[in-house]
């Protein structure tokens, strides 16, 4: 590793906190000031075009997260591929994909 170059899997564990920590504290503020019940969540991500295209977006991003998971589970017998599907659904897209890529470069033994 060249000096003064961090080492991917560092990049990669800090988008994973950062993809908990971002999105779910604008969550947590929007819950606390309309109750913790999701249906309201659920109508709001639908309030206008630019919401629901972002809905979309990141359904279809999470969706191929786990068909691409799914596939590594399945042809490489690696079940440490399963925790990205609860963090990429309890959690979000932005900690799922880093986390698949932490997997990955863990995998192949990368480190820069």
């Amino acid at each position: 590793m060249k000096k003064g170059v961090i080492p991917v899997r560092i990049i990669y564990l800090a988008l994973i906190f950062a993809g908990i920590y971002y999105p779910w504290r604008h969550f947590y503020a929007w819950f606390d000031q309309n109750g913790w019940d999701l249906g309201p969540m659920i109508d709001a991500w639908y309030v206008n075009e630019a919401t629901t295209a972002l809905t979309w977006d990141l359904t279809i991003a999470a969706i191929a997260l786990v068909v691409w998971v799914l596939y590594e589970v399945i042809a490489r017998r690696d079940f440490w591929w399963l925790l990205v599907i609860p963090v990429t659904f309890g959690i979000g897209v932005s900690a799922g994909l880093p986390l698949a890529l932490l997997l990955l470069t863990i995998r192949r033994g990368q480190t820069a």
